[in-house]
C-alpha cells in the first residue's frame, strides 16, 4: 500500500466542471455584489448625519439582511452562486471606486503600492483556487479509495505513518487533506499543509490592502474641497465612497479576528478543524481522574505536535 498525492486529479476534477452552471455562479454572484453595494449605499444617504458607530452597526445588519435575502432568492429561484467569484467581484467594485474616484487624495508612491497590492490579491484567489491543499489516496493494487489516517494499522516508524500523519476529511471536497484546517468558502478550496502558507499571506494581503482603503476613503470624505462636479456627482460619490469604506471596515474588523486566531494556531501547531474537533482524533486525548482514588475518568485536549512557539512557527514557514 501506498501514499498518493492526488494533485492531477484534484485540480482536473474542478476543471471539469461544464461551463454553462460556471457563468451561471458567476452571474449570480455578480448580481448580488451590485445589490449588495447598493443596498450599503443606503445607509450614508438616510444617516449621514450619524455616528460612524451607528453606520457601521447599520452596515452590518444591512449586510447580513442582504446575504440572507440573496440565499433565500436563490433557493426560490434554484440558482447558486460562486462565494470566490463573490469576493473576487467585491473586490474589483471596491478596487474600482478607489481607482476613479479616490486616487486624488492618495500620495503617488502608496498609489502604485496600492494598485500592485490590488493586482496581486487578485492573482491570490486565483491562485488559491487551483492550489493542492495536500491531498492524499490510500492505494494499492485492488483499491484506489481514501482513507482517513487513523484507519491505518502501521507502524510508527513506518514511511506511510508519516505521510498520513494529521490527515482530515474535508466533507466539502469529499477529499482527504494533510494538515487540514479547514474549508474556505471564500476562496473554493480546502486549506491544508500545501497551501496554508499561501492562505495567511493572502490573507495578510486583504488584511493590509483594505485598511489602507479604509484609510484614505475617510480621508477622502472627510476633505469635500477636492469633490468636482454638479451637487449630484458630489453626493453619489460621497455615498459610494462611505458606503465602500464601512463595507471594507466590517471586512477589516473580521479579517483581523480570523487572522489573530490562525496566528495563535500557527504559534501552537493546532488545526482549526482538530481544535473544533478534538474529540474525533485519539491524539489529542487524554484521560485524568476527576478524584484522587476515584474511578471517574474525565477526558481533556492534549496537543502532541505542540514543540514550542519558535519551533511551531519554524515548521510552518518551511511549509
Amino acid at each position: 500500500m501506498v501514499l498518493q498525492h492526488q494533485q492531477p486529479q484534484f485540480n482536473d476534477q474542478k476543471r471539469k466542471q461544464p461551463l454553462t452552471p460556471l457563468i451561471t455562479r458567476f452571474t449570480v454572484s455578480f448580481i448580488l455584489v451590485i445589490f449588495t453595494h447598493f443596498s450599503l449605499s443606503l445607509i450614508p444617504r438616510f444617516f449621514s448625519t450619524s455616528l460612524l458607530l451607528l453606520q457601521l452597526t447599520l452596515s452590518g445588519t444591512v449586510l447580513l439582511f442582504v446575504l440572507g435575502f440573496g440565499g433565500w432568492c436563490r433557493r426560490i429561484l434554484g440558482v447558486n452562486a460562486s462565494a470566490p467569484a463573490f469576493v473576487f467581484f467585491n473586490l474589483f467594485f471596491v478596487w474600482s471606486v478607489y481607482f476613479f474616484v479616490i486616487r486624488p487624495v492618495v500620495p503617488t508612491h502608496i498609489d502604485a503600492v496600492l494598485n500592485v497590492e490590488a493586482i496581486v490579491l487578485f492573482i491570490g484567489i486565483c491562485r488559491m483556487l487551483s492550489s493542492d491543499p495536500g491531498v492524499v489516496t490510500h492505494g494499492n493494487s485492488h483499491s484506489d479509495k481514501v482513507i482517513e489516517a487513523n484507519s491505518f494499522d502501521v507502524e510508527a516508524d513506518n514511511e506511510d505513518s508519516l505521510l498520513l500523519k494529521r490527515v482530515r476529511h474535508c466533507k466539502s471536497c469529499n477529499a482527504y487533506v494533510k494538515g487540514f484546517d479547514h474549508h474556505c468558502p471564500a476562496f473554493g478550496n480546502c486549506i491544508g499543509e500545501k497551501n496554508h502558507v499561501l492562505f495567511m499571506v493572502l490573507l495578510l494581503g486583504f488584511f493590509s490592502t483594505e485598511t489602507s482603503y479604509v484609510i484614505f476613503s475617510f480621508q477622502f470624505v472627510r476633505t469635500p474641497e477636492i469633490l468636482a462636479g454638479n451637487r449630484f456627482q458630489i453626493g453619489l460619490y460621497e455615498n459610494l465612497v462611505t458606503s465602500t469604506m464601512l463595507f471594507t471596515l466590517l471586512q477589516v474588523i473580521w479579517q483581523g479576528m480570523f487572522m489573530a486566531w490562525h496566528i495563535y494556531c500557527i504559534c501552537f501547531n493546532i488545526r482549526t478543524d482538530e481544535w473544533i474537533n478534538w474529540k474525533k482524533y485519539p491524539e489529542f486525548q487524554v484521560n485524568t481522574q476527576s478524584q484522587p482514588g476515584g474511578r471517574l475518568s474525565k477526558m481533556s485536549f492534549t496537543n502532541p505536535y505542540d514543540k514550542g512557539i519558535l519551533q511551531n512557527v519554524k515548521e510552518f514557514c518551511a511549509g
